[in-house]
C-alpha cells in the first residue's frame, strides 16, 4: 500500500494509467535496458515497491538550456512519466515547471537541499557557462558555476540531461563565446568528485531517463549502475550502438540505394540519406528502438537525415548537417575529430583494411566508395554511385 493508503495499481488507475499500460511500459523499459520480457515482472515490482516506500528526492537545475529536456520530460506520454517515475523519484524542485518564483522558487530548492543533503539525485539540465568568471549566467544574484558547485557536492549522484549539460551542446559550439561546457568536465576541474550518469541527445528521450532510474532501483543504487557506464559516463544500454545498426534504411545502403536530393523518387522509396548527410553511422544512441511521440516515429523516419545529437561536440563536429559526412565514426567526447579517415586507411593499409575498419564497407576505395574529393570534409556524391547513376542516365 503507498502511504494514500491504496494500492499502487489503484493510484495509476486514478491518473488515468491502467495496469495494461503500466505493463506495456515496463515491457518497453525492459527492451531499453536490454533484458528479456521474463523481466517485465522485476521492473514492475521494483517501481511498485520504490512508489510503496518512497525515495530520496531529485532537484532538477539549470543552466543555459533551451529547456528542451523539461519539455520532453512534461510532454511524454507513455504513459505520463510525471504519473509513474516522478511519483517514485520525487522531484520538489524543478526550476522550469515550479509554481514558485523567483527567491521563493529558490528558497524552496534550498530547503530539499537541506533536508536532503548527501542523499538526492541531482538532474542538471543546459551548459555550464564560464565566461566572465562565471558572471555571464547568474541565478538567484550568483554565477551559475557557484549554483552548480552548491548543489553537486550535496548531491549522491548528478545525471547530466541533454547534450548541452553532457558537453556544453549549442553554447559550446564555435567560436564559444560564453566558455561553455559540460557539468562533468565543469566538475571535474574543480576537484568535485560526485559521479555524473550522463545522457545525450538534443533532447534527451524521456525514456532515457526512465531506463536509468528503474534502472537503480532494481539494482538497489547508483552506485551499482557505475560498471554499467562507458568511459564518457553514458549508460552501455543507452548508448552501445549507433543509430546506422538499428536503421530500418539499413538494407538500402547495403543495396547502394540512396537519395540525392529531397523530393526524388529515390526519398519516396525510403533510400538511404547518408549522402544528404545522414550521421547515423557514427552516432551512438537508441532513437530506431526507442523513438519518440508515444514511440511513433524519430528523425530518419519522418525523412530527415540523423545530425548526429548523441554524439560529442556534434554542432561542430557533424555539421554541415546536410552534407556528406567524409569521416566515419563516432564524434565522441575528448576527440575532437571523431572516427576514422577511410581514404587515409585505404592509402596504408589497402582496401581490405579500409572495409574491416569502417563499419560495412564506407569508404571503399576499391569499390569506388571513396571519391575522389574524399580529402574534403564532404563531397557531394561518392563516385561508385557517380557511375552506377551514369549507367542509369541520371548523371552526366
Amino acid at each position: 500500500m503507498t502511504k494514500e493508503g491504496i494500492s499502487f495499481y489503484e493510484k495509476l488507475e486514478k491518473r488515468g494509467v491502467s495496469r495494461r499500460d503500466f505493463l506495456k511500459f515496463c515491457g518497453s523499459t525492459a527492451t531499453i535496458l536490454g533484458l528479456s520480457s521474463a523481466m517485465v515482472p522485476s521492473i514492475a515490482a521494483a517501481v511498485e515497491n520504490a512508489a510503496d516506500s518512497g525515495l530520496y528526492p531529485a532537484l532538477w537545475i539549470n543552466g543555459g538550456a533551451c529547456t528542451g529536456c523539461s519539455e520532453s520530460i512534461a510532454q511524454a506520454t507513455y504513459p505520463n512519466v510525471a504519473e509513474i517515475v516522478l511519483d517514485i523519484l520525487s522531484l520538489p524542485g524543478m526550476e522550469t515547471v515550479a509554481m514558485a518564483t523567483s527567491e521563493y522558487a529558490e528558497e524552496a530548492l534550498e530547503a530539499q537541499f537541506e533536508a536532503n543533503k548527501g542523499k538526492f539525485i541531482l538532474i542538471c539540465e543546459g551548459t555550464v557557462i564560464t565566461g566572465l568568471d562565471g558572471n555571464m549566467l547568474r541565478i538567484a544574484g550568483k554565477p551559475q558555476i557557484e549554483h552548480l558547485k552548491h548543489f553537486a557536492q550535496g548531491a549522491a549522484a548528478i545525471v547530466a540531461v541533454g547534450s548541452c549539460a553532457v558537453d556544453g551542446g549549442w553554447v559550446r559550439a564555435y567560436p564559444n563565446p560564453a566558455s561553455g561546457t559540460g557539468v562533468s568536465q565543469y566538475l571535474a576541474s574543480q576537484g568535485i568528485t560526485t559521479p555524473v550518469v550522463n545522457l545525450p541527445g538534443c533532447p534527451v528521450n524521456p525514456e532515457e531517463i526512465t531506463a536509468v532510474v528503474i534502472d537503480v532501483l532494481m539494482l538497489g543504487g547508483l552506485e551499482a549502475l557505475v560498471p554499467k557506464l562507458d568511459k564518457y559516463g553514458r549508460p552501455n544500454y543507452l548508448y552501445g550502438q549507433t543509430i546506422h545498426d538499428n536503421c530500418p534504411r539499413r538494407g538500402h545502403f547495403e543495396n547502394g540505394e540512396f537519395v540525392y536530393e529531397f523530393g526524388s523518387e529515390e526519398e519516396a522509396k525510403g533510400y538511404c540519406l547518408y549522402p544528404l548527410g545522414c550521421k547515423g553511422p557514427q552516432s551512438k544512441r537508441r532513437c530506431p528502438i526507442t523513438r519518440w511521440n508515444n514511440q511513433t516515429s524519430w528523425c530518419v523516419e519522418s525523412g530527415g537525415p540523423c545530425i548526429g545529437c548523441g554524439s560529442f561536440n556534434w554542432v561542430d563536429e557533424n555539421a554541415p548537417f546536410r552534407a556528406r559526412f567524409r569521416r566515419v565514426g563516432e564524434g565522441v567526447m575528448g576527440a575532437e575529430k571523431g572516427g576514422v579517415d577511410p581514404a587515409k586507411i585505404s592509402a596504408a593499409v589497402g582496401a581490405v583494411a579500409a572495409v574491416g575498419l569502417t563499419a560495412h564497407g564506407f569508404g571503399m576505395k576499391a569499390a569506388g566508395r571513396i571519391g575522389k574529393n574524399a580529402h574534403l570534409e564532404t563531397e557531394e556524391m561518392k563516385e561508385w554511385d557517380a557511375k552506377r547513376l551514369k549507367k542509369q542516365g541520371g548523371a552526366k
